[in-house]
């Protein structure tokens, strides 16, 4: 499994909320790098959004590098980190339509006439939060992504929301329910065993959230569990593309909803990060092998 590079499937491996700074462009040098060895594709790729994400994996025996080439929260109180989560969905929770104040839920938004925005996803009143006085947030309106994909009709947008992880792949995470994971970093260790577990929703925006009012309105809007900010960038991408692709998400942190002197990050932030590869490691084990330019599935 050395050869992680553009390809058939893209996996995102990724823990709790960190960001870094990183440049966009790809140097041409690169890039002809990856020409080069796409040819003799296909090949997984896997998404790491950080180094300190990356280096667990790079650490992994499983992990044998190709030549000189580069290698390129969550909501539920059922979980606890250190679980590793595969969401079923991902959606883009950072897309608003923030109304103006005055108006109601029936008014509407503003552009919504010409098809840009919607008030079918549903929305967050800040009034809700607010003790004992008006509040002129109002409320902000989730919208869905305008999306080209590459089987429709050019320069016709679309819009996507929830968008689905790749079925197959997900049948096969399935098998990964039963790993054993480590629960303990030095002395210091989880009140149970972290496991693998299959769930309806994850949200990504560039949002870190450390807070519990959030974290709480997130799981009863969207029934979500993962909560990040990487993911849903990775699932537009693949689905705009019709490339198949699957997260293997391990929780950080509980996203505001631990104790306001606690962050429980900095503990079992690397023990998140190497259940992940354990998990990500184990799933590439169960993969068909490749022949020709195809997974074969049985």
């Amino acid at each position: 499994m050395g050869h992680f590079l553009i390809g058939l499937l893209v996996v995102v491996l990724s823990v709790g909320n960190v960001i870094e700074e990183a440049n966009g462009e790809i140097p041409r040098t690169v890039l002809s790098e990856i020409e080069w060895i796409n040819k003799r594709g296909p090949f997984l790729g896997i998404v790491a959004p950080n180094n300190y994400e990356l280096n667990p994996l790079l650490d992994s025996k499983a992990y044998v590098p190709y030549h000189s080439l580069p290698s390129i929260e969550f909501a539920d109180v059922n979980l606890q980190i250190g679980d590793v989560t595969i969401p079923r969905y991902w959606a883009h929770s950072g897309l608003w339509n923030w109304q103006r104040y005055g108006a109601g839920i029936d008014n509407e938004l503003a552009l919504e006439g010409g098809g840009d925005y919607t008030r079918e996803i549903g929305y967050l009143e800040f009034a809700k939060y607010t003790n004992g006085s008006d509040n002129l947030l109002n409320r902000v309106w989730y919208q869905p992504e305008e999306i080209f994909p590459v089987t429709g009709t050019p320069e016709v947008r679309e819009h996507a929301f929830w968008v689905p992880v790749d079925e197959y792949f997900l049948n096969i995470a399935r098998q990964l329910e039963d790993t054993e994971l480590p629960q303990c970093v030095n002395t210091t260790c989880l009140p149970r065993r972290p496991k693998v577990t299959i769930v309806d929703h994850g949200v990504s925006a560039s949002v870190f959230v450390d807070n519990a009012a959030y974290r709480t309105f997130l799981r009863s809007k969207f029934n979500a569990t993962a909560v990040e900010m990487e993911s849903a960038a990775v699932a537009l991408i693949s689905h705009q593309q019709s490339l198949p692709f699957i997260v293997i998400r391990a929780l950080s942190d509980l996203a505001g909803g631990g104790s306001e002197i606690s962050n429980e990050a900095d503990i079992f932030g690397s023990l998140a990060a190497v259940n992940s590869v354990d998990v990500l490691v184990k799933f590439v084990g169960l993969l068909p092998p490749y022949r020709g330019s195809k997974v074969q599935r049985e």
